[in-house]
């Protein structure tokens, strides 16, 4: 399975990989419009976290033994056997955030307008996901894991 790795050396801080996956997840595909004139806004799967000199991106790291899928209460969260990709079925969530709980990443998002829960999903259906395109130091590589299953 492939995934997303963090060259903190790199990464200048710039919020690029939010910002663009903010974009990909909302309902315009303009970015003045996704961030100024669409309601409910729509929350990027990423956020950065920056402790001077270090910054990096968290997100979910679609865990080969994911503690946020037995957490889930309504079995809204699972993984595509196919493809490694663990994922949240809106439809099942009902916002009870136990998987925010059970994540030893604290990379699932509460989105409380909605009231469901929000994580990366790798940018389904693209060939690379927007955040590692738009890194513009290449802060951020989608990469096969070692073993072929994320750790």
């Amino acid at each position: 399975m492939k995934r997303v790795y963090v060259n903190e050396e790199v990464c200048i801080g710039c919020r690029l990989c939010e910002v663009y996956c903010r974009l990909k997840h909302s309902e315009a595909t303009d970015i003045i419009k996704a961030f100024r004139r669409e309601t409910p806004v729509a929350l990027s799967r990423v956020r950065l976290e920056e402790k001077r000199p270090q910054c990096f991106s968290v997100r979910c790291q679609h865990c080969h033994d994911a503690p946020c899928i037995p957490a889930c209460l309504t079995g809204a969260l699972r993984r595509d056997p196919e493809s490694g990709v663990v994922s949240v079925d809106e439809e099942k969530c009902n916002g009870c955030w136990t998987c925010l709980l059970a994540c030893p990443f604290g990379a699932i998002r509460q989105d409380t307008n909605q009231g469901k829960v929000v994580k990366c999903d790798l940018c389904a259906g693209e060939e690379m996901p927007v955040c590692v395109v738009n890194c513009p130091n290449e802060a951020l590589v989608y990469a096969e894991t070692g073993n072929g299953v994320a750790a």
